[in-house]
């Protein structure tokens, strides 16, 4: 794109206060969806393409609405979608018995804090990973495009081609969301698994009905999939039927397949990742210094040249202020830390304590922000396993307390534990803000947006999604709750991170399974360096490490998602209009996650009022079931069929009408 100077184009439309609202509107579906979505099977989703669609359905009625006013919607919506990825952590404090909810100020804090932080660290980064990057950044390029077709939306094609794509959102949403309502009614089966003996070796899979999965599954792309899959095959196809091999237990093959892989297969994958996310640090030590002095000189140039100076599009937020807005964020964040242990068992040693925890947020969290920004670049916002951050995080926050508090009495290790997960909580916002900022700030340069103004609408966004995780997790928490439980939200990285942190603090973790888990991601990182430098085929080994540690009821159905998603590519490639085509799957794979995520939401209100007796039903726990177990036999039928019908009848419907009704 040609550099324009400021001058020429300063009074465009970009920043306005209706965009901040509509981008906020936005973001409580969104945020919700990603809440919900996070706890059921691990994985979020990257907001932005679906947000930047309805927003151009409402800016439509605008007569000076443009293209850089639809970007910014996106952005707040975005970013506020994307502080969910607290939940990876912050349930945590519920789960070892901390609190019994989800304080509103603590919570919204911790998001608010870390989120701005987030927002700044990502300015110098935007110079080395977007600026002087060829990273993809498939989403954020994939929300440039659709952001272009609707800035044509006085062009006959561009206008039908938004006006489908809203329906495409719409109609594989309400679907998404029916199916779930089917299984609340108990009309389909919410799962399926099947496990096996042989003596003593023990496997098998779980696969949930979950169309949100497929969804997601197409947004990863196959060779993230693939990867996935293989780690699959590593966890259950080699660790569990050995380990269970190694360690004879009595019980039925669900249980003793799943203690195996809970306790000893998920730390391999946690090696695996942690593995893989420092080999990642590594590589990007020399881009980092390379964008951060890039950003001093921008600073120097517009100090003495003045504002003009510079293009439009390389016009961040003076570092300056960058440097002012982090230093006053420390302020707030020692506020929270000094609150946590306040009265407490380590009031004693709240000064330490508070001084180690700011100093490991402010620079470990720039170091894991980096990694999760190149990570995101590499393979999008939605893939980044940010959960892989999350746990070399709690490793080093609970190695630090270790440090720290060694001395402590006994009685203090659980009050050591929280603190940790609590610390992790705040850096693990900004480490998420930079994986999702950089892929808006690479849209923004795609269509000539300014830096600077995104940066602003990303702080935006940050404080509506810290206004609304809040009550969200505390409805979640109330109506399912989280971990083990008949219908408790599993929560895997939440459940995963507090074990480390147990483990670390308390002395109890293996760090021999940790261990093997970083031979494989040695093998695999290999592996993959090799496919790369052949230009053969890539295994990327993050995507492993969440096979292997994320339950198979999650990654299976998204390794299908993943292969349907590439299926109808190929597809429509042949078929008239193949470009607007791919668009509208993506839409139709973000309407799946998120009505089946809203229910979820829904769902959970409705189970709360059935518990506090505001609604009488036998089984307050499926308040809307209609019919008993007998039924189970018909009801596995019933959901197969839907969750292979649903998502070819949705792809074929949004197939041919590209085909038919926006022309070659």
């Amino acid at each position: 794109m040609q550099e324009q100077p400021t001058a020429s184009i300063d009074r465009r439309i970009e920043l306005t206060l209706r965009g901040l609202v509509i981008g906020g509107l936005i973001t409580l579906v969104f945020t919700a969806a990603n809440v919900y979505l996070g706890l059921k099977v691990g994985l979020t989703f990257a907001s932005s393409i679906p947000a930047a669609v309805i927003s151009m359905a409402v800016l439509r009625g605008f007569k000076n609405s443009t293209i850089y006013e639809n970007n910014i919607v996106q952005t707040v919506a975005s970013a506020a979608g994307t502080l969910s990825s607290v939940i990876f952590v912050l349930p945590g404090l519920v789960m070892v018995s901390w609190w019994t909810g989800f304080p509103f100020w603590e919570s919204f804090g911790i998001c608010a804090v870390g989120g701005i932080l987030g927002v700044m660290y990502s300015v110098p980064l935007r110079r080395a990973l977007v600026t002087n990057s060829d990273l993809p950044y498939p989403e954020g390029v994939a929300a440039a495009e659709v952001l272009r077709v609707g800035a044509g939306q006085h062009n006959e094609e561009a206008a039908a081609e938004n006006q489908l794509g809203f329906l495409a959102l719409v109609v594989s949403s309400i679907v998404s969301a029916l199916f779930q309502v089917a299984q609340a009614l108990k009309l389909c089966v919410a799962e399926f698994d099947a496990y096996f003996r042989a003596g003593a070796v023990t496997t098998g899979l779980g696969f949930s009905m979950s169309l949100a999965l497929i969804g997601a599954g197409h947004l990863i792309g196959l060779t993230v999939g693939l990867a996935i899959f293989a780690g699959l095959a590593i966890a259950w196809g080699i660790a569990v039927p050995i380990l269970t091999a190694l360690h004879p237990m009595a019980g039925n093959a669900v249980d003793v397949a799943g203690t195996i892989w809970s306790h000893y297969v998920r730390f391999i994958g946690a090696g695996t990742i942690g593995i893989a996310a420092i080999w990642t640090l590594g590589k990007l030590v020399a881009p980092v210094v390379s964008g951060i002095s890039s950003a001093l000189a921008a600073q120097r140039r517009r100090k003495a040249e003045g504002n003009e100076a510079l293009p439009i599009t390389e016009q961040d937020l003076p570092i300056g202020m960058v440097a002012g807005i982090s230093a006053v964020c420390v302020i707030p964040m020692i506020i929270l830390l000094v609150a946590f242990l306040a009265g407490g068992v380590l009031q004693s040693m709240m000064v330490p304590l508070v001084i180690g925890g700011v100093i490991y947020i402010v620079l470990a969290g720039f170091f894991v922000a980096t990694a999760t920004g190149y990570m995101a670049g590499l393979i999008g916002s939605s893939n980044s396993p940010v959960s892989g951050m999350a746990i070399l995080s709690v490793v080093g926050a609970a190695l630090l307390l270790v440090l720290l508090a060694g001395n402590a009495a006994p009685a203090a290790k659980p009050a050591l534990v929280a603190y940790a997960l609590f610390v992790t909580a705040l850096l693990i916002n900004v480490a998420t803000i930079s994986n999702d900022n950089l892929q808006d700030l690479k849209t923004g340069q795609l269509v000539g947006a300014t830096p600077w103004r995104q940066q602003v609408a990303l702080i935006v966004g940050v404080i509506f999604g810290a206004i609304i995780i809040p009550p969200v997790l505390n409805a979640l928490n109330s109506a399912y709750g989280f971990g083990s439980g008949a219908h408790a939200l599993p929560a895997p990285q939440a459940v995963l991170i507090s074990t480390l942190a147990q483990g670390v603090i308390q002395g109890k973790i293996d760090w021999s399974l940790i261990g093997i888990g970083a031979i494989v991601g040695a093998i695999i990182i290999a592996i993959d360096e090799i496919g790369a430098m052949t230009k053969r085929f890539r295994l990327p080994p993050l995507a492993v490490g969440l096979g292997i540690y994320l339950p198979a009821s999650a990654t299976a159905p998204a390794v299908v998602g993943a292969i349907f998603g590439a299926l109808y590519n190929r597809w429509v490639k042949n078929r008239p209009n193949p470009e607007a085509a791919r668009r509208l799957g993506v839409l139709v794979a973000s309407g799946m996650i998120v009505g089946e995520s809203i229910w979820g939401v829904v769902y959970a209100g409705i189970i709360v009022a059935a518990q506090k007796g505001l609604i009488h039903v036998a089984d307050p726990s499926n308040p809307l079931a209609v019919v008993g177990n007998g039924f189970t036999p018909i009801a596995s039928a019933l959901a197969g069929i839907a969750f292979v019908a649903l998502p070819y009848l949705l792809y074929r419907w949004i197939g041919n009408r590209a085909a038919n009704e926006l022309g070659a």
